[in-house]
């Protein structure tokens, strides 16, 4: 080793061997990783090396897919930058210029978008139906469809898919199904398991938890896994080292952080189903065993003066998201459903006094206090 001082910081030596024993898996922060000869580089290729360019694999983004894949019970996953990417990525893997998709018409706002605003470009060709009546996803299937594609609890107004319905529909016509598990987590439903042949997670929310990662999960069978895994590669939209460690870091209280947010927003929505000034309160009756998930959506009656009620939360924050650990709300005229037509809206239900609230791990009573407060204090 040269004694010069430049060469000698770019160069420092580490025993690598020093952190083998590490309680947590560290932190591949690195772009590459090196090779000590050009046998040892065509090793790579004949797939006896894991690990090339972190824009293909990294220890981390390997870790996470392969941990959310083993809750979902499915085959194999990926790791993507956001949720949007990885919804992309399974869409990509089922569908190619000249396919045709069914999708729910009550799905997340961006997703919506994608569907409809940028796909086209791709040369695929979507339509928009009410899975609540699967007759209709049934009538809108052509011959050219390759997908049917849902959210398991649909948002904001938590429709809970009919799966097995869905998954026999799907056989008959030989399609493919793809459903974004986003807000029941596999902590409440396991769609793999229904026989879903992609499941897909913004991992921002609840798998990460903590409102400090943008992530994206998809995994499913092995055979779309590994198309899709390529589109993440080819299109860059893989995910940092760093945010998968975060997420992966996040997702091991997934199970504590859940089952307190389900029975929290049970209470809240039993509170608020019983106030007069409240004219719907959304909530599933049944999603699973072990509850039926943290998000609340309500549309105030007209009593209450919508802009009064969000000035008045206190220490309730109004987020364009969901899932953190403290209790938020969304507006979805204004945020997730804002690219959406007045008709397009009016279509699913959603209109000015539908709120979406996403209930955090504090003292129940805390929050129901919080939320009667606003509205008392919001009455015309």
């Amino acid at each position: 080793m040269s004694s010069s001082f430049e060469t000698k910081v770019v160069h420092q030596k580490f025993d690598q061997k020093q952190v083998q024993n590490s309680k947590n898996t560290p932190i591949y922060q690195s772009t590459a990783f090196t090779f000590k000869d050009l046998d040892h580089l065509e090793s790579y290729y004949e797939g006896d090396v894991p690990y090339l360019y972190s824009r293909e694999r990294n220890p981390n983004t390997d870790e996470l897919s392969d941990a959310i894949a083993t809750l979902e019970e499915a085959e194999a996953g990926v790791a993507t930058s956001s949720g949007m990417s990885a919804i992309l990525a399974g869409i990509l893997a089922t569908a190619s210029p000249g396919d045709h998709i069914v999708a729910a018409d009550d799905v997340y706002g961006g997703t919506h978008k994608l569907l409809n605003a940028e796909l086209d470009t791709f040369g695929i060709e979507v339509t928009m139906v009410s899975f609540a009546d699967l007759e209709q996803v049934k009538q809108a299937i052509k011959e050219n469809t390759t997908l049917l594609y849902t959210e398991s609890v649909s948002n904001p107004f938590l429709r809970v898919e009919d799966l097995s319905g869905l998954v026999e529909l799907a056989s008959e016509h030989g399609l493919y199904t793809m459903v974004d598990n986003t807000f029941a987590t596999p902590y409440l439903l396991q769609p793999a398991k229904e026989g879903i042949d992609l499941v897909v997670h913004s991992a921002t929310k609840y798998i990460g938890g903590h409102s400090d990662v943008t992530s994206g999960v998809l995994v499913g069978k092995q055979e779309l896994i590994t198309k899709a895994t390529q589109k993440v590669v080819t299109l860059g939209a893989n995910l940092s080292p760093f945010e998968a460690w975060l997420t992966q870091r996040g997702s091991k209280t997934l199970g504590l952080r859940m089952k307190q947010q389900s029975h929290n927003a049970k209470v809240l929505a039993e509170a608020l189903a019983a106030n007069e000034h409240v004219q719907q309160v959304y909530y599933p009756k049944h999603v699973s065993e072990r509850g039926n998930g943290a998000i609340v959506t309500i549309e105030l009656a007209e009593t209450v003066q919508v802009e009064s009620f969000f000035q008045s939360l206190g220490w309730i924050k109004i987020a364009p998201t969901l899932a953190g650990v403290e209790t938020t709300v969304s507006y979805p005229v204004r945020t997730s459903h804002r690219a959406l037509s007045d008709e397009e809206r009016q279509q699913i239900g959603i209109n000015d006094y539908v709120i979406r609230l996403s209930i955090g791990i504090e003292e129940a009573s805390d929050i129901v206090s919080q939320f009667e407060q606003a509205i008392q204090a919001s009455i015309k």
